[in-house]
């Protein structure tokens, strides 16, 4: 079961209620799954809901402690600098998916 998804680009981004720790990513182009690790420490069941920002995907925690940060998910990025943190955070839980255009 899927419980977040996003497109951004031609992509299809997903994670699996059963393994919260792996992003799916789906192209179309040569019809593949990818699978990239979420960099997580602790919990395997953190939860996030997406959102999209000028051609990256945002991962928002659903859970509200300090450890957990909003995740940035670069596609287009070298690799090994495809994720960073981001100060941008929901002012509530109850988010179900964001799209910001600067």
């Amino acid at each position: 079961m899927v419980t977040a998804h996003a497109v951004v680009g031609k992509k299809l981004f997903c994670i699996e209620w059963k393994n919260q720790r792996k992003l799916a990513i789906f192209s179309p182009e040569d019809n593949s799954w990818e699978m990239v690790p979420v960099p997580l420490t602790g919990s395997t069941s953190v939860g996030f809901r997406f959102g999209m920002l000028d051609g990256k995907l945002l991962l928002f925690p659903l859970l509200a402690e300090h450890a957990h940060q909003t995740l940035l998910y670069d596609p287009n990025a070298a690799l090994g600098s495809e994720w960073r943190t981001c100060d941008i955070r929901p002012s509530g839980l109850c988010l179900y998916c964001v799209t910001i255009k600067a």
